[in-house]
C-alpha cells in the first residue's frame, strides 16, 4: 500500500492567492520574518491592547461570550489574554486536543490491526469446516476514499484464502466488534445529527467511514459482510452459513492500517467526528479503559490533570466537539498547544491560512497566509480557532486561541478574528488595515 507521507519536513507553501508574482511572495516573506522579529522584540503593528479592543469592538461578537489568548512560544509571555479562563463551548477544536492526546500515548507510527482468523480444519476439498472470524481494533480508517487510502482489506482476506487453498466456508462471517463498549454514538449528541455523516458512531469494527453519502451508517460490520461475501463468490468461494466453528483460532492474515499519525493528519486537516471519535476512544483503550466514550473521555481529563493542565472550567464529554456539552478555557487549549508545540508531527496536523482544508480563505492573500496553522470549529452560534504562528521553516512561534460562543454575524466575527492577527503580526499598522480592508468573506466549509 502507498502511503501518504506529509510531515512538516515535507510541507511546502503553494503560491499565494490570486497567483502573486514570485518576486512579491519573496518579499512579502522577508516583511513577515521582520514582522515577527519585532513582535519577539515586543514592537507590534497595533499593540496588544489596541488589537484587542478594536476585536472586542467587533459587531460579529459577544464579547461576555469570546475568549483569546495568544501566547509567544519562545518565552510563555501572554501577547493578548482575554476572558482567558472562562468556560466556553469549543466545537471541533476539541479535535486538536484528542489529537495530541493520542499522538502523546500511541506515538506517530502505531497503527490499528485489523485481524482475520479461521476457526476450523480445511478438508481435501479445501473447505472450511469453521467460520472466517474477523476482529475488529476500531481503525476509524477501514475502508476509507480520503487520503491516506487504507488498501483493499477484501482483497486482503481473498488472496490469504487463496493460498490456504481455501475453496468454501461451511460456517459464517463472524466480526468482532467489542474492542469498544458502550454506545456508539455519544449520549449527548443532538438527536438530529445522528441520522448524517458526521453524526455517525463509532464501533469496534468500522467500515467505510461508516457512512454512505451523507447518511450515517449505524450498522458497518452489517455492510462489510455484504461486501466481502459478494466478492468472495466471485472468486468462486461460497459461505455456507452453517453454524459450525468451536475450534481453535488461527490467523489468516493482518490488516494494518495508515499509522497514527496520518490519520490524525487527515481528521485535522478535515474535521472528521468519526475519526476523532475513534482516536478518543483507542487512546482509553491505550490507557487501561474500554473504549467507551465517557470512560475514555475521563481518562483524558486524567491525562492532563498529570500534565499539570489548568483545568478548571474544563469538561470534555467526546473527541469531535459535537457535543455542546463540552467546555474548554482559552487557557486550557494554549497548554495544549504549548505542550506540543515541538513535536514536529502534531504542528503539521493543521491546516495552512488560506491554503488547507477547513481555513482554505482564511488570511487568503495576506501576509499571514500559510503563516497561520489552525484547526477550525463551528457549530450553530460558535467560532473557533486554535492552532499557531508559523516561521519560514512551519515551526511555530506563537500559539493562537479564538473561542466565540453567541455569534451575533459569523463573517463579521472571522474577519475580526483575522484583523486581530493582521493587527499583531503584520509589519506595520498601515498593511494591517489594509489588508483586513481587502478580506472576502470565508465560505470554506467548516466542521
Amino acid at each position: 500500500m502507498t502511503e501518504t507521507r506529509y510531515t512538516i519536513e515535507t510541507r511546502e507553501r503553494t503560491p499565494q492567492s490570486g497567483a502573486i508574482p514570485e518576486i512579491k511572495m519573496r518579499a512579502a516573506r522577508l516583511l513577515l520574518t521582520f514582522g515577527l522579529l519585532l513582535v519577539a522584540l515586543g514592537g507590534f503593528a497595533l499593540s496588544p491592547k489596541e488589537a484587542i479592543d478594536r476585536f472586542a469592538a467587533s459587531r460579529g461578537i459577544t464579547p461576555g461570550s469570546t475568549a483569546v489568548l495568544i501566547t509567544d512560544l519562545s518565552n510563555g509571555q501572554e501577547i493578548v489574554a482575554y476572558n482567558d479562563s472562562r468556560s466556553l463551548m469549543p466545537a471541533s477544536i476539541m479535535k486538536s486536543v484528542t489529537a495530541a492526546s493520542l499522538l502523546e500515548k500511541g506515538g506517530a507510527d502505531r497503527r490499528w490491526e485489523t485481524k482475520v482468523y479461521i476457526d476450523g480444519p480445511v478438508d481435501r476439498g479445501g473447505v472450511l469446516d469453521g467460520n472466517l472470524v474477523i476482529v475488529g481494533s476500531g481503525d476509524p480508517a477501514l475502508g476509507t476514499d480520503r487520503e491516506p487510502l487504507d488498501g483493499d482489506f477484501i482483497g486482503e482476506i481473498l488472496a490469504a484464502l487463496k493460498e490456504k487453498k481455501i475453496t468454501g466456508i461451511k460456517g459464517q462471517v463472524i466480526i468482532d466488534d467489542s474492542y469498544f463498549t458502550g454506545p456508539a454514538v455519544p449520549p449527548s449528541w443532538a438527536s438530529g445529527d445522528l441520522s448524517t455523516y458526521y453524526g455517525t458512531g463509532v464501533h469496534g469494527f468500522n467500515f467505510e467511514r461508516n457512512a454512505s453519502g451523507k447518511k450515517s451508517i449505524s450498522n458497518p460490520a452489517g455492510v462489510f459482510t455484504s461486501r466481502l461475501k459478494s466478492r468472495l463468490a466471485l472468486a468462486g468461494i461460497n459461505i455456507g452459513g452453517e453454524k459450525t466453528g468451536g475450534h481453535k483460532k488461527n490467523l489468516l492474515v493482518t490488516h494494518r492500517s495508515p499509522s497514527f499519525e496520518d490519520v490524525m493528519r487527515s481528521c485535522m486537516m478535515r474535521s472528521d467526528n468519526m475519526y476523532a471519535e475513534s482516536m478518543l476512544r483507542t487512546f482509553g483503550r491505550l490507557s487501561g479503559g474500554e473504549g467507551d466514550v465517557a470512560g475514555s473521555a475521563v481518562l483524558e481529563t486524567e491525562f492532563w490533570k498529570r500534565r499539570r493542565a489548568p483545568l478548571e472550567g474544563v469538561s470534555i464529554v467526546d473527541g469531535s466537539g459535537l457535543s455542546r456539552q463540552n467546555r474548554v478555557t482559552a487557557r486550557f487549549m494554549d497548554y495544549v498547544l504549548s505542550a506540543m508545540k515541538d513535536n514536529v508531527e502534531y504542528a503539521s496536523f493543521f491546516p495552512l491560512a488560506g491554503q488547507e482544508g477547513t481555513l482554505k480563505n482564511f488570511l487568503a492573500g495576506t501576509e499571514l497566509e500559510a503563516y497561520v496553522a489552525m484547526k477550525t470549529g463551528s457549530m450553530n452560534g460558535i467560532q473557533c480557532y486554535a492552532g499557531y504562528v508559523l516561521d519560514d521553516d512551519f515551526a511555530p512561534t506563537h500559539s493562537v486561541v479564538f473561542i466565540m460562543n453567541s455569534l451575533k454575524d459569523r463573517t463579521a466575527a472571522r474577519r475580526s478574528a483575522e484583523q486581530l492577527l493582521l493587527d499583531l503580526f503584520a509589519k506595520t499598522p498601515a498593511a494591517a488595515a489594509a489588508e483586513g480592508a481587502a478580506l472576502g468573506d470565508d465560505t470554506a466549509v467548516e466542521d
